[in-house]
């Protein structure tokens, strides 16, 4: 049980470490909002969608998924157009002051659910990777496993929006700020510029 363990922790660290939508909205989050304990529900959103696909893909889901060709290019399809959207969506929120508008209670769930659960490389780590790796495991070795993984996501995701608010702190001019919406925009194109490669290359 401890390689599983092990393994699940691994694992997940070389998944969650690259800088994709799901990290750049929570990092932002934290920067934005003048308390920590604002920012909880975003961490709690992330955290959760992130547990429950590992346990989905955990539990069978992989088996399926894998069996279906024509999943992988509808996933990248539809994330390539949510990343364009999202990308947009973060240019225009560059402010030009230090203050700017913070997200309702209902807009942190509803955007972390998105970039969450609407994420093709979220889902195709989770499905295709996580789900893939935990069939060589049986029982309470596979949740062990799967625990793993997901306990990764949940002290991930505090401590980036920990170093959010730290940068949050520091930035008394709103400068920091603005650049890292303008670079978390231009990387998010980055990305659904490259799966549009991935994607065209695999038909």
């Amino acid at each position: 049980m401890i390689v599983a363990i092990i393994h699940g922790i691994i694992l997940a660290l070389g998944l969650i470490l690259p800088l994709g939508v799901q990290n750049i909205f929570v990092f932002n989050q934290g920067a934005l909002h003048p308390k920590f304990r604002s920012v909880l529900p975003v961490i709690l959103t992330a955290a959760m969608c992130d547990t429950l696909l590992i346990a989905a893909a955990v539990g069978g889901v992989s088996l399926v998924i894998i069996s279906l060709n024509w999943v992988r290019p509808v996933v990248y399809g539809a994330g390539i157009l949510f990343l364009s959207f999202m990308g947009w969506k973060i240019w225009r929120s560059v402010p030009a002051k230090r203050e700017t508008k913070l997200l309702s209670l209902k807009g942190q769930v509803g955007y972390a659910l998105s970039v969450s659960l609407l994420n093709p490389h979220a889902l195709m780590d989770t499905v295709g990777v996580i789900g893939t790796n935990s069939l060589q495991y049986t029982g309470g070795e596979r949740w062990a496993f799967a625990v793993a993984t997901a306990g990764v996501s949940w002290i991930w995701f505090i401590g980036l929006a920990a170093a959010g608010r730290m940068l949050g702190k520091a930035d008394s001019s709103g400068r920091a700020i603005r650049l890292l919406n303008v670079i978390s925009a231009l990387l998010i194109w980055g990305i659904a510029f490259y799966m549009g490669i991935q994607l065209f290359g695999s038909l």
